[in-house]
């Protein structure tokens, strides 16, 4: 397994574009099975778990070409369903969680989809009853082999239907979605998720040919139609990506310009790192975090400490609470990070106390950091990475450490960040991949 080696300490200062949108593109490229014409897609980012599920894709027979870095086109006119039945196909899904995504395309055009159970980050249960059960919802029935641990999924002609979906499930929604564009008359989404990715892929899906209203709020209308054409499609870039930036910049006390945000897209996400006093500066589509020795957390107007927690867009991304907690490591007061939605996210928390962080783990979902205003610097160590988001949060907390850190299972880091060793030791860091 690879490592990184990382030298702390350096001051950083340049600029760095943002990547396209991972939980976009994973959508996106799973959509490419709704149609047997040629789907073009733009600005995909060519990390880990993205070629993984291209390389299922080219397994059941899409044809996929590499044009440039990052520009793809599709082509599912062969698609092979004998492929379901291969331990290949087991092997190879049971490795990505986004690969739920490819039931819903399969379901709405083939009437059927299997899947093995999907893998991804370790951080908690995270279970598929909202995929299955509006599956059901559509006519479609499902049988679940707890031996193999194997989702086989059927429906001769899926029918439209109200729905309301038990949680705001992103990937739920987007199955769901995805499912109902070619049902036989109205199927009403209610408490669908509606994040930026939900709305790229709804445009995507109607430029396709679908029929789907209300794109932008939790209540979506779908017209079922009988089959879907090509398109072009640019994938937004990456929200997470950005406010990883934004908290590298402040922890090492950088000035960094981040590139062509979509600044519009980005939701509460300059405001909360705010709140933690990082100064952002903005100028059309770029966010210019200036260099700042000290940086202040806010109380709420009581005077009690600030509180940050994940919430359904428009709330908080779950996927930023780590680089936001190791954010306020070293700033000046406390915060109150909750961490809702899943129950095992925190837990990496004890590699920064090791490094010297000042951090109260409450319980599973919630951790208090105090900000003792860089009295104590973070000092390098020897970490493990144990999800993704997690893993970027420790390689920050090293590029401000004192010494040098190694990070294992960078794996973890390369499903969701392209190159990202590259990028940053062209802006001052210094990090070694081994």
């Amino acid at each position: 397994m690879a490592l990184f080696k990382i030298e702390g300490r350096r001051k950083l200062k340049g600029e760095l574009i943002p990547q396209g949108a991972k939980n976009e593109a994973l959508q996106i490229i799973c959509a490419t099975l709704l149609t047997p014409e040629k789907v073009t897609v733009t600005n995909i980012p060519e990390i880990l778990d993205i070629k993984r599920l291209m390389k299922l894709l080219k397994n059941l027979g899409v044809k996929i070409e590499r044009i440039k870095e990052g520009h793809y086109t599709f082509e599912a006119k062969n698609v092979d369903l004998e492929y379901f039945s291969s331990l290949e196909f087991k092997h190879e899904g049971a490795k990505l969680r986004g690969s739920v995504m490819i039931l819903g395309p399969l379901l709405a055009r083939f009437g059927k989809a299997f899947l093995p159970k999907p893998g991804g980050d370790k951080i908690g249960r995270r279970r598929l009853d909202t995929h299955l059960l509006g599956f059901q919802k559509l006519g479609a029935t499902f049988k679940y082999n707890s031996n193999n641990l194997f989702y086989e999924v059927d429906a001769k002609q899926l029918k439209g239907t109200y729905m309301l979906l038990d949680e705001a499930s992103v990937t739920g929604t987007a199955n769901i979605l995805m499912a109902s564009v070619m049902a036989e008359g109205k199927t009403t989404i209610y408490n669908a998720a509606c994040e930026p990715y939900i709305q790229q892929l709804s445009k995507m899906l109607n430029r396709m040919g679908a029929k789907i209203s209300g794109i932008g709020s939790n209540l979506l209308n779908i017209e079922g139609v009988k089959n879907l054409s090509g398109c072009e499609h640019r994938v937004l870039p990456d929200m997470i990506e950005i406010g990883s930036f934004i908290g590298l910049a402040a922890l090492t006390q950088s000035e960094i310009r981040i590139k062509n945000v979509a600044l519009k897209e980005l939701g509460v996400i300059p405001k909360t790192f705010q709140k933690l006093g990082i100064k952002l500066n903005f100028e059309n589509d770029d966010i210019i975090i200036p260099k700042q020795e000290n940086y202040e957390i806010e109380t709420f107007i009581d005077g009690s400490i600030m509180t940050l927690a994940d919430a359904p867009w428009p709330g908080l991304t779950p996927d930023l609470l780590s680089v936001l907690l190791v954010t306020a490591t070293q700033a000046n007061g406390s915060v109150l990070i909750h961490q809702k939605m899943f129950e095992s996210r925190l837990f990496f928390v004890d590699k920064l106390i090791d490094m010297g962080a000042n951090i109260i783990l409450c319980d599973p979902h919630r951790a208090t950091v105090v900000g003792l205003n860089r009295q104590f610097k973070l000092r390098g160590t020897n970490m493990t990475s144990p999800d993704i988001r997690a893993g970027v949060a420790l390689l920050i907390a090293a590029l401000s450490a004192e010494g040098t850190s190694t990070i294992h299972n960078i794996e973890q880091i390369d499903r969701g960040y392209q190159n990202i060793e590259q990028r940053l030791n062209a802006i001052g860091a210094n990090i070694t991949r081994e």
